[in-house]
Formats: C-alpha cells, structure tokens, sequence
C-alpha cells in the first residue's frame, strides 16, 4: 500500500513518516512489508488506508481543477473530510486509529457478522434482514454498494438465517466476509460514545466543498454536521448508491478514487454507467491521470 509512492514522490514519503511520528507506531512498515494479519488489523487497517488516500492527493493535489464535491466510503468519508480541508490530516489519523479499536473492542463484546447479498432489490435485501431478525438477534442492511448488491450485518445467527432467505429468495451471490465485526450495525452501539467524544474533541472547519454523508447522502457544508455525521455513521447504512447519484447532483462530472485498489470505481460504474471514473493508487496510475 503507497511503497511505490513513497519512492517516487516525496509528497507521498512525507506523508507515510508523518503519519508514523504521529501514530507512533511504524505504519509505513506495516502498510508496505505486512504481515498481512498486521495490516489488517482495524486499528492498522484504517489509518493506513486514510494515509494512502492523502499521499495519492497530496501527489496529484496541485494539478486538480475546480472540485464539485468528495465522498467517501465508510472509513473514507473522513478521507474526504481531509480533502476538503475541514479535518487535518494528523487529526484525521487519531481518529481513524480510535474508531478502528473502539469497533475491534465492540466486535469482541458482541460477535456479529457480515454478508454479501448479490442479485436481489434494496428494499428485497431490507425485507429479508427484518424477517431473520427477532430470536436470533439484529439484521440490518450495512453498505448499499451499487443496485443490486447489498452487504447486511448483524448477529451471527440472524446474519445467517438472511443469508440463506437471499438464497431461497433467488439471489445470484450469497457469501460470508471475512470481518471483525458487525460493522455499520447495531451491534458498534459500544463504540458510539467514545467516537464521540473524539470527534467532538478535535477542531473541524467547515468543507471548501460538499461532502457527501454515508448517511443520508446529503451535502455536508458546515463543521457540526460534519462531525455528527461521522459519529451516526458508526451505526448506520453507508447509503453508498445514493451517494453517487448525489455526486451527480452536485455538478460532479468526472470522478476519481485516491487510494489503494478500485472497488469504488467499479461500483461507480455500475451504478452510473456513463461516468468518468478513474482510479489513482499506484504510480502507474499517477502517471496516466491526465487532469
């Protein structure tokens, strides 16, 4: 993650060592040598994807135009809260760093589990995800990644009775994730309060541009809703669909994803299509961005 940045572009290299002074810990080594069981630890896994996703901006951040609007998902939304100049970066790392050990420590006070559902409706998947809930404990839709493809998160039992009515329900992909816990669900309800006492703790200006909340995907233009927002979204859907057609919205016409990998990109196009999407994570990536 970031090693091939980090060695071409001193932006980049910069901003792992500052993330390493401020954390503490060696995250630059973990994020580029692992071990794979290191990085994905929440507590390692969240600020070191924060810390790729601003290299990749600080790199190509001066050759940016006019910026509609950002959006990030679920971790990433505090991404773009940095983007827009509302949360410094070194604050940003904190926070990510808490949120990650106050959702391992929840996972570990409540197991829970999350699944991916592939083929069936929103409001198909919402249905199923009440049905299972009650005796086997919570359901609930977590990520609406793109129509058509839901990931729901919950108690184990009630995850797993969904996920057999989406099978029975004909849905083309059912599968199990491997995760730490039940992410954007009820069961994070532990780690709401010390979130939140993080978050209202650490100074937020108001966005240079809209963000788009997880939420409710609606624009986020001032501080205090920025900041509640990041705290609701501990519990809530990432409401990843609406989002992108938000962007849109917003006057957005061509998008890129900053960080490693492409999920977003290709979510993206499934749920717009015609947009111009283009993911930015590698030097390769750098070197064909053309702004």
């Amino acid at each position: 993650m970031g090693a091939d940045l980090a060695a071409r572009y001193p932006e980049a290299r910069d901003t792992f060592a500052e993330a390493d002074d401020v954390l503490g810990v060696p995250l630059s080594r973990i994020a580029w040598e692992g071990p794979e069981a290191e990085l994905t630890a929440t507590n390692n896994a969240q600020p070191a994807l924060l810390t790729h996703s601003v290299a990749v901006l600080r790199v190509i951040g001066s050759r940016l135009g006019g910026v509609a609007c950002a959006a990030g998902h679920s971790l990433g939304e505090f991404t773009a809260y940095v983007a827009a100049g509302s949360l410094a970066f070194a604050d940003a790392l904190k926070l990510v760093r808490h949120r990650g050990e106050l959702m391992h420590h929840a996972g570990d006070e409540r197991a829970g589990a999350m699944a991916a559902i592939i083929g069936l409706d929103d409001d198909v998947v919402a249905d199923l995800c009440e049905r299972a809930s009650g005796e086997a404990g919570v359901c609930v839709p977590a990520n609406y990644n793109s129509p058509g493809q839901v990931v729901v998160s919950g108690d184990t039992a009630a995850v797993e009775a969904a996920m057999a009515l989406a099978r029975d329900a004909g849905a083309r992909l059912v599968t199990r994730l491997n995760v730490s816990g039940a992410f954007h669900s009820p069961l994070m309800e532990p780690a709401v309060a010390g979130l939140a006492a993080h978050v209202r703790d650490v100074p937020f200006d108001n966005p240079r541009f809209p963000v788009l909340s997880n939420v409710n995907a609606r624009p986020v233009t001032d501080a205090a809703t920025a900041k509640e927002a990041l705290i609701r979204q501990l519990t809530s859907a990432v409401r990843w669909t609406e989002c992108v057609r938000a962007m849109a919205g917003c006057g957005a016409e061509r998008y890129l994803e900053l960080g490693p990998g492409q999920v977003l990109a290709k979510l993206h196009r499934r749920i717009d299509r015609d947009a111009t999407v283009q993911a930015v994570g590698t030097v390769r990536d750098v070197e064909a961005l053309q702004l």
